[in-house]
């Protein structure tokens, strides 16, 4: 399906307006960039030696690698916890049984409605009162984003199960299939297909709240870059445009990765229609 088949053709008139408004917008960032340029410039913050540092390879080594390994370390680790906790929440509150369905419901929404930033907060800072042990910043980092992250992937995979039709569940029952077989083979394979745009943008969202780590002390991209790079070298301003530049870079990728696995699946459901 191509976009085309979504809204109507503009006409000659529509596309007049699109390319003026276009044309506007494209002038108003122009000038936003200029009046930034002409700011920064004033307070010479594209002076040179506030920039070469960050070409530096002994800079790189020091601060901006172990922080990106630290970013992708935390961020990874919350991929697959999260999904994994997202996963048996979902398949929980789309039970049958109303004692398993409900506590689900409130575990979800519980996490869903509480900042990420007081659930790392909490676990860093509450763990030892709770269990008389200190875990530590990664740990905390991760717990955070598996519970805020994950709630909000249960309900990406629950709003996919149930936008499918009925009768596919229905006409697995009728070949036979338990309910578990009808979840885990019919259901949920469809249900992350249809939902795996909403699920790269939540991982990219996970990606960057693994920032929200500086709070206790992560060693992070973001507080190796600030607090490492700008503390010894004075460039807050050149050193958060390369970080915020790593990060587009990384989310540009995962973006590159949902498109192909988009294709793929989508190639493979027409290979086998046309089979069938």
């Amino acid at each position: 399906m191509t976009y085309a088949n979504l809204y109507e053709r503009p006409g000659p008139r529509g596309v007049r307006r699109n390319r003026v408004l276009t044309a506007l917008v494209a002038l108003a960032l122009l000038a936003v960039a200029y009046v930034v340029y002409v700011r920064f410039d004033e307070k010479d913050q594209w002076a040179a030696e506030k920039w070469t540092p960050l070409l530096r390879a002994d800079v790189w080594a020091t601060f901006i690698l172990p922080g990106l390994a630290g970013t992708l370390a935390a961020a990874v680790a919350g991929v697959v916890l999260a999904a994994l906790f997202g996963l048996v929440f979902a398949v929980a509150r789309l039970s049958e049984h109303r004692w398993i369905r409900v506590p689900a419901a409130m575990v979800v929404e519980f996490f869903r409605s509480v900042p990420l930033l007081l659930l790392i907060f909490f676990a860093f800072f509450g763990s030892f009162v709770l269990i008389g042990v200190n875990i530590s910043a990664f740990a905390a980092v991760v717990f955070g984003l598996t519970l805020y992250n994950g709630s909000v992937i249960a309900e990406i995979i629950r709003a996919g199960v149930l936008s499918l039709p009925k009768g596919q569940r229905e006409a697995a029952y009728a070949v036979g299939m338990r309910k578990g077989q009808v979840m885990r083979l019919v259901l949920l394979p469809q249900a992350v297909k249809a939902m795996l745009p909403a699920l790269i943008s939540q991982f990219v969202v996970l990606l960057k709240d693994s920032a929200l780590g500086l709070i206790v002390g992560y060693d992070e991209l973001v507080d190796r870059g600030l607090n490492g790079i700008a503390a010894n070298f004075s460039n807050v301003i050149p050193a958060a445009i390369l970080i915020a530049a790593i990060f587009i870079v990384i989310n540009m990728a995962l973006d590159r990765l949902a498109h192909r696995l988009g294709a793929s699946s989508t190639r493979r459901s027409a290979s086998s229609a046309r089979r069938s």
